[in-house]
């Protein structure tokens, strides 16, 4: 049987009435709903696109597993960003069209269904639950899969979903609550799925100087003291979207466990889930242009300090978040729906909580332009 039914609020569709009323007001709308990025790609990845434009691996059919050279820097970025030897703990790694497409294929992939139980946590990225329902899996929601007795003697568990810095609470794991998660798996026979897409977007202990390094990341869940030395069980996903503005070139992967990652790369290549050749000397570029990943990375810092700010000052109570692009707070109203209205009619849009399971709460984006940042901290300071 192909794809399963699936059911989730997350629909954008919703919020096009509180668009249209944020459009109407003085100064038009300020979007801080989508974490699309606004920033230039780095000069270095264009290059790097527009040189392999006619690579035989453009105008031949690209290589499913990536490029000799991709797969080379892959390995080098997460030994210099991730503090990770690929090879010493025996992992693989396969580009994916996208962090999102990985994320919603991953129980397919992995064989899940009709007993199987995928375990997540109850404030998350929707799609982690939309995937477990398209392959026709179980999904069990907790309130910390940090928490192993919530979910380790729960018949059928298969898999763990890991969000660590979150979307959309920007909470930061622990290497130790991170590798009590991979023991507890490992004991029942389930895979740790960490999504890690926004690594390198922490900000615990940020100083607002341009002397902060982004390569001082969260831990990862395949660093030695993490997963003991070895990837069995453990697969990691992560995305160029955010550290190098590369939403639009669909550039990510999945690394780790070698026989997972091995037939992973089989039924990706019968359906065709390939990255374009060009695209992938590209993301190689990115991977190693850790510089522009620094100035992303101070970019973001400002407008998080600024949106932290103005949020303050409008009556919510919020900090810095710990890691990735958002700042989650509670509603005013204690409805997000009730908020978003209010905020609409000065024209700001933020992404209502019900989408990430927590309808009490509201998203703010941080990856609007500085101009688009400033405005909204001025009206939301009036």
């Amino acid at each position: 049987m192909g794809f399963h039914e699936f059911s989730s609020p997350y629909d954008w569709s919703r919020i096009a009435a509180y668009k249209r009323t944020a459009k109407a007001a003085f100064g038009g709308m300020i979007d801080l709903s989508v974490g699309s990025p606004v920033d230039p790609v780095p000069d270095s990845v264009r290059k790097a696109l527009a040189v392999a434009a006619n690579d035989p691996n453009a105008y031949g059919y690209p290589a499913t597993a990536g490029t000799a050279d991709l797969r080379a820097a892959i390995a080098e970025w997460f030994s210099a960003a991730r503090n990770v030897d690929l090879q010493a703990i025996h992992a693989d790694v396969v580009p994916t069209v996208g962090s999102k497409e990985g994320v919603a294929l991953m129980a397919s992939l992995l064989h899940f269904g009709e007993d199987d139980v995928v375990v997540q946590p109850k404030v998350s990225y929707p799609t982690y639950e939309i995937g477990t329902q398209l392959a026709g899996a179980q999904v069990l929601k907790v309130d910390d899969v940090a928490d192993v007795a919530s979910w380790c003697n729960v018949p059928g568990v298969k898999a763990v979903w890991v969000n660590s810095p979150c979307n959309p609470t920007g909470e930061v794991y622990s290497a130790e609550r991170m590798a009590g998660i991979v023991a507890a798996a490992r004991e029942i026979g389930a895979v740790v799925l960490s999504d890690e897409c926004y690594a390198l977007m922490q900000w615990r202990g940020a100083t607002n100087s341009a002397d902060d390094d982004p390569l001082q990341s969260t831990p990862c869940a395949l660093r030695s003291d993490v997963c003991a030395g070895s990837a069995e069980g453990v697969l990691v996903l992560y995305s160029l979207s955010k550290q190098s503005n590369m939403a639009g070139y669909r550039t990510a992967f999945i690394a780790g466990d070698e026989s997972l990652i091995a037939s992973m790369s089989a039924y990706r290549k019968q359906i065709g889930q390939i990255i374009p050749g060009p695209v992938q000397a590209a993301m190689a570029a990115g991977l190693r242009d850790l510089e522009s990943v620094k100035v992303q990375h101070a970019r973001y810092r400002e407008r998080l300090g600024v949106l932290v700010s103005a949020l303050r000052a409008y009556g919510y109570c919020t900090d810095m978040p710990d890691g990735a692009l958002y700042v989650w707070v509670r509603a005013k109203s204690g409805d997000c729906w009730t908020d978003m209205e209010q905020l609409a009619k000065i024209g700001i849009i933020a992404s209502p909580g019900e989408f990430y399971g927590a309808p009490e709460c509201l998203r703010f984006s941080a990856t609007a332009s500085d101009e688009a940042i400033a405005s909204a901290a001025e009206r939301l300071a009036r």
